[in-house]
C-alpha cells in the first residue's frame, strides 16, 4: 500500500517529535535516504544538509520512519476493514489516526477483528445480546439477576433456564471488556509497572545440577530484568528446564477492571464484579502476560545485540600491524602445525607443516622449517593462533627466533571465526587448490596485519564476542552487526586495489555483485590509477560513484587526492586551494605546513559549510591517514601456561576478549579467559562495563580464584592496578 501525502507528514511529524531533533534535519535525512544515500555518505559528505548528525542519530531516523511507515499502513488496513463493516465513527478513526503504537491500533481493532468461534459468540448466537445490554445499563436496580433473565430462557436454542441465560451473557460482557483499548492498556501498564518475571525448575528436574541452577525459584521486576538474566531464563525454558511465568498484580488490576465495568448499586453488581474478573482470567491475563514477555525478550534482545555490536565494533577497529611481512601459524598437535607467510599486501607466499608437539625427533626439523620460512621469506612478524596449542607453539617460536638469534614479534591472535572463513566459498575462491588449515593459517597472519579486512570475510556471529547471540532475534541482530560492519569500514576507509570483494561490498554504495566486478575489472586490466576509472567497471554508474568514491583510497596513484577522504564532487574546490596558495596540488596534499596556511571562511558558499571545509582540512594535513589506534601487543609470563599454574593474588597482563553486560573475558594466555566482573573493573560504579574497558585492552588483572574442574577463573582489574582503569588498545590477541 503506498503511503500518502498526508501519511508521510504524519510520519514526519511522529519522527521529529520522537527524536527530538530539527524538522530540517529529519526531513533532509528522510530525503536523501529516499534518494538511495548510505548512512556513512549521508554522515561523512552531508552534513550542511543534516545538521551535522552521526551515524546513530541517522540511523535512528531511518529505523524509526519505517517503523511509523508501517505503523501508518496498519491503520489505513483497519480504518479500511472497519469501514467496510459499517461501524467506523469519527472518534474511532482520530484515535487510530492518532496513535503511535502498534499495539494500540491493535488494542483500538480487537472488537472488530473477525473472530474464531467464541463463548460470547455462541451466546450471541443464541439471542443473549440484548440480555448482556440490560446488564450493562445497570439500571435495574430492585429484582433479582435471575427474573431479569427469565425472558431470555429458551430451551430450543439451549438455553435451559435464567442461569444459563445468565451465564452466556456474562461470557458476552467478559468479551467486550476484554476487547475495551483503555481496559488492555491499564491492564498492561500495571502488569509491566508492577509485575515480576518468575521462573521455577521442572519437577523432575529437581534435584539435577545444571547451568541453570540459580534460576530454579526465582523472581525479578519484569520492566528491571536484566538482558543476560532474561535471555538464560528463556533459554532454560527452551530447554525445558525451567517453567517461566510473569506475576501480575492482580488485585489493582481487577480493581481497575471493576471501576470501569460497575456503576452504581444495580442488582447486577455482583454478577458484573464476576464477569470482570473471569475477562481478566479467562482473556485477558494470557494475552498481556504473552505480549510483555514478548515485549521483555525484544528488550533482552536490544540490549544482547547493542553489546555485541559495540564489541563487534572494537575488534573490527582494532589497531592494525601494517603491511609487515608475516608467518601465520595455526597449531596443531598430533596434525601438526600448519605455517603459511603472506607479504606486506597479504598476498600468499608458501606453506609448510611442521611437529614439534609430536615428540622430541621432530623437534629439530620442526626449527628447521620454522627458520626457513623466516628467512626465505623475509619475515617481519609472526601471527599465531591462540586455540589447542596455541601457547606451546608461542614458546617454541620464541625459543627457535632466540636460539637463531633473531628478535621478531610473535603475536598471538583470535582464532575465533578461523574455522568458519576456511570452508567458506570466499576461502573456496581465493585459494581453491589449498586445503582448509592452511587457509586458517593463511587468515591468521592477515588478522594480525588488518583485523578488519580479514574479520569481514567471517559471518559476525561466529567471531565469539556475543552474548547470547544464538537467542536473540536473528533479523534484528544481522541488520544491527551488517550495519557495524559497514559504519566500521567506511569509516577506516579501503585500498581500491588491495581490497577483497568481501571487502570492498562493505563501502558505500556498493554490495557483493559492484565489489565482486571491481576485482575482476582490476584483476584483467591492472590496479586502477584514479578513483575516476570507477566508471569504466561493468554496471558502475554515477549514483555508485557518489555513494562509494570518498571511502576508496589510492596510494601511489595518478592524482593525489585520491588517497583521501576528500569527496571527488570537492576536488575543484581544494585546486582553488590550491591555486590561491599559489602551489600545485601535489605540493598541497604532501605539506601540511601548507594546509594550515588556508582561511576556510573564504570558501563557504550555500552549498559547502565549515564542517565539509573542516573534514577537507584535516585530510590535506594527514592524507591516507589510519584512524585506528597503533598497535601493540601484551606480555604473557613464561611460567603462567594452564590454568593449575594460576595463585590467587597474582598480578598478570592480559587482553580483553569479550565485553558482556555482567563483566568481561580476559585472555592472559592459558587457554581460558578469566571473568572480570562488572563490580571488579574499576574503582567506581560502572554501570555499562563498555565504559570501562573494550575488545582489544591491554590490561593488569589480579587473579581471584581460579576451579580447575569448571575451567573458571575470576579476576579483577580493580585490585590490579591503581585507578582499575584499562592501558591502551592492542587490536590482536596478545603475545611477547
Amino acid at each position: 500500500m503506498a503511503i500518502t501525502g498526508e501519511q508521510q507528514k504524519a510520519i514526519i511529524a511522529f519522527v521529529i517529535e520522537e527524536t527530538g531533533l530539527k524538522p530540517v534535519q529529519v526531513q533532509k535525512t528522510i530525503e536523501l535516504l529516499g534518494e538511495g544515500a548510505t548512512v556513512p555518505f549521508i554522515a561523512r559528505y552531508r552534513k550542511e544538509q543534516t545538521g551535522e548528525l552521526d551515524e546513530v542519530q541517522i540511523r535512528t531516523i531511518e529505523e524509526r520512519y519505517g517503523y511509523f511507515g508501517e505503523l501508518e499502513e496498519r491503520k489505513a488496513a483497519i480504518i479500511a476493514t472497519i469501514e467496510e463493516q459499517g461501524r467506523l465513527t469519527p472518534e474511532l478513526r482520530g484515535r487510530i489516526e492518532g496513535s503511535r503504537l502498534k499495539t494500540e491500533v491493535e488494542d483500538l481493532y480487537l472488537p472488530y477483528k473477525p473472530k474464531r468461534r467464541t463463548k460470547a459468540t455462541i451466546a450471541r448466537e443464541r439471542g443473549l445480546e440484548p440480555l448482556a445490554d440490560i446488564i450493562a445499563s445497570q439500571e435495574l436496580v430492585s429484582g433479582k439477576p435471575d427474573e431479569a433473565a427469565v425472558p431470555f430462557v429458551n430451551p430450543a436454542m439451549d438455553v435451559p433456564d435464567a442461569q444459563a441465560a445468565l451465564e452466556g451473557a456474562g461470557h458476552i460482557l467478559a468479551e467486550r471488556i476484554s476487547d475495551d483499548a483503555d481496559a488492555r492498556a491499564m491492564v498492561r501498564r500495571l502488569t509491566w509497572d508492577q509485575g515480576v518475571m518468575a521462573s521455577r525448575v521442572v519437577s523432575d528436574k529437581r534435584e539435577q545440577v545444571t547451568k541453570f541452577e540459580m534460576y530454579y525459584d526465582y523472581q525479578e521486576p519484569l520492566k528491571a530484568i536484566p538482558s543476560h538474566r532474561m535471555l538464560a531464563m528463556r533459554r532454560g525454558e527452551k530447554e525445558e528446564v525451567l517453567i517461566l511465568s510473569v506475576i501480575a498484580p492482580v488485585e489493582q488490576i481487577l480493581a481497575g477492571l471493576k471501576s470501569r465495568l460497575v456503576r452504581g448499586d444495580s442488582i447486577f453488581r455482583p454478577f458484573l464484579e464476576g464477569v470482570a474478573e473471569d475477562a481478566y482470567k479467562r482473556l485477558i491475563a494470557v494475552s498481556i502476560e504473552g505480549e510483555l514477555r514478548l515485549q521483555a525478550k525484544k528488550l533482552a534482545d536490544e540490549a544482547a545485540i547493542g553489546v555485541f555490536a559495540q564489541n563487534l565494533r572494537n575488534l573490527l577497529l582494532a589497531p592494525p600491524a601494517g603491511g609487515k611481512r608475516v608467518l601465520g601459524i595455526d597449531p596443531g598437535l598430533r596434525t601438526g602445525s600448519k605455517l603459511a607467510a603472506v607479504d606486506g599486501t597479504g598476498r600468499f607466499l608458501a606453506h609448510v607443516t611442521i611437529y614439534p608437539h609430536t615428540g622430541h625427533s621432530h623437534v629439530p626439523q620442526s626449527k628447521k622449517d620454522l627458520l626457513r620460512m623466516v628467512e626465505d621469506h623475509a619475515i617481519e612478524m609472526l601471527a599465531i593462533g591462540n586455540g589447542t596449542a596455541g601457547r606451546e607453539m608461542e614458546l617454541f617460536a620464541r625459543e627457535t627466533l632466540a636460539e637463531s638469534g633473531r628478535h621478531l614479534p610473535v603475536v598471538m591472535v583470535s582464532e575465533a571465526g578461523a574455522s568458519v572463513y576456511s570452508a567458506s566459498e570466499i576461502a573456496r575462491e581465493e585459494f581453491p587448490e589449498l586445503d582448509l588449515t592452511i587457509r586458517g593459517a593463511i587468515s591468521i597472519a592477515r588478522r594480525l596485519q588488518d583485523p578488519l579486512a580479514e574479520l569481514v570475510k567471517v559471518d559476525p556471529k561466529s567471531i565469539g564476542v556475543g552474548q547470547y547471540q544464538h537467542d536473540v532475534s536473528q533479523t534484528m541482530l544481522k541488520k544491527a552487526l551488517d550495519d557495524v560492519v559497514e559504519s566500521c569500514v567506511n569509516y577506516v576507509g579501503v585500498d581500491l586495489n588491495t581490497a577483497s570483494w568481501a571487502l570492498l561490498s562493505y563501502v558505500s554504495g556498493l554490495g557483493p555483485n559492484l565489489a565482486k566486478a571491481i576485482v575482476k575489472h582490476r584483476d584483467e586490466l591492472g590496479p586502477f590509477q584514479t578513483r575516476k576509472a570507477l566508471l569504466k567497471v561493468s554496471r558502475f554508474g554515477g549514483k555508485a560513484f557518489e555513494q562509494a568514491a570518498g571511502f576508496l583510497r589510492i596510494r601511489n596513484g595518478a592524482y593525489p587526492l585520491d588517497n583521501s577522504a576528500v569527496h571527488p564532487e570537492r576536488y575543484p574546490l581544494v585546486e582553488a586551494m590550491a591555486k590561491d596558495l599559489g602551489v600545485t596540488l601535489e605540493q598541497l596534499a604532501a605539506d601540511p605546513v601548507l594546509a594550515a596556511r588556508i582561511d576556510l571562511k573564504r570558501y563557504v558558499t550555500e552549498e559547502v559549510g565549515l564542517p565539509t571545509l573542516r573534514d577537507i582540512l584535516e585530510e590535506l594535513k594527514k592524507p591516507g591517514r589510519d584512524p585506528r589506534r597503533q598497535f601493540e601487543s601484551v606480555v604473557f609470563r613464561d611460567d603462567i601456561r594452564e590454568i593449575g599454574d594460576l595463585r590467587e593474588g597474582m598480578i598478570l597482563q592480559g587482553v580483553v576478549t569479550n565485553v558482556t553486560a555482567f563483566g568481561a573475558f580476559v585472555d592472559i594466555g592459558v587457554h581460558q579467559d578469566g571473568l572480570v566482573h562488572v563490580s571488579h573493573l574499576a574503582n567506581r560504579f560502572v554501570k555499562d562495563p563498555n565504559d570501562a574497558v573494550r575488545i582489544g585492552d591491554l590490561v593488569k588483572v589480579k587473579v581471584l580464584s581460579a576451579d580447575i574442574g569448571r575451567k573458571r577463573i575470576a579476576l579483577s582489574i580493580k585490585e590490579a592496578e591503581p585507578g582499575g582503569s584499562r592501558s591502551s588498545g592492542t587490536g590482536a590477541k596478545p603475545g611477547r
